[in-house]
């Protein structure tokens, strides 16, 4: 029964990366979108959205079903608590690269203001955090994650500066306002990506220690 149970955890675990590096490569490719204006790209992400969903509601069932078969204990129960976590984590992330998706669609048709400014070397940032947050969850390296929280106060501090560009431009010239209003919720929601990967850092950190952290 405990070999059959191990089994079973392992391929959630692999199914659950399968999802994480999906919702990852929903917002790469929303972001790539982003910066080349390819409109057809951007709906292609869009499209990936009942994938992602299907993807979670599966998982998350599969989650609940172990836990109620097998009462799992210690470290099993705390990796299907975080497997949960890393669940929820990537569907939100896969929803943003949605959401910045299909921005793209309503600015593909003029030239970006100063080069987009900081955005895409944020989103470089971002996406090196979701990608080691997946690794410190496939891995169980904790050393991937150990300066999540300086890199945290990077993602803010970069938001905040596209933020006061963004303003400046609008001051300068009304025409720019709906751009820069968009790039300035395009920096919002790679920030709140950025988050999702320091929950999945923080409980990735519990589930190998025991211990809960607070990445801030």
């Amino acid at each position: 029964m405990a070999e059959k149970f191990h089994t079973e955890l392992k391929n959630l675990k692999t199914e659950t990366l399968e999802m994480a590096h999906f919702g990852r490569s929903m917002l790469r490719s929303a972001v790539d979108a982003l910066i080349r204006q390819d409109a057809v790209l951007a709906e292609s992400v869009v499209a990936q959205k009942d994938q992602i969903h299907l993807m979670e509601v599966r998982l998350e069932e599969h989650c609940y079903q172990l836990i109620a078969l097998n009462q799992p204990m210690a470290k099993d129960m705390r990796v299907i608590a975080c497997t949960l976590k890393v669940i929820t984590a990537s569907l939100r992330i896969g929803q943003y690269g949605k959401v910045i998706a299909n921005i793209v669609k309503e600015i593909s048709d003029k030239p970006h203001i100063a080069n987009l400014m900081s955005i895409p070397h944020m989103a470089d940032l971002v996406i090196d955090m979701v990608d080691d947050a997946i690794g410190a969850y496939e891995s169980d390296n904790l050393r991937l994650i150990r300066d999540f929280s300086s890199r945290d106060d990077t993602i803010d501090a970069l938001r905040h500066s596209i933020f006061r560009e963004g303003i400046t431009y609008m001051m300068e010239d009304p025409k720019n306002i709906s751009r820069c209003t968009h790039y300035i919720m395009v920096a919002r929601y790679l920030e709140r990506c950025a988050d999702h990967a320091c929950k999945i850092a923080e409980n990735v950190q519990y589930m190998e220690t025991g211990e809960r952290v607070e990445i801030h």
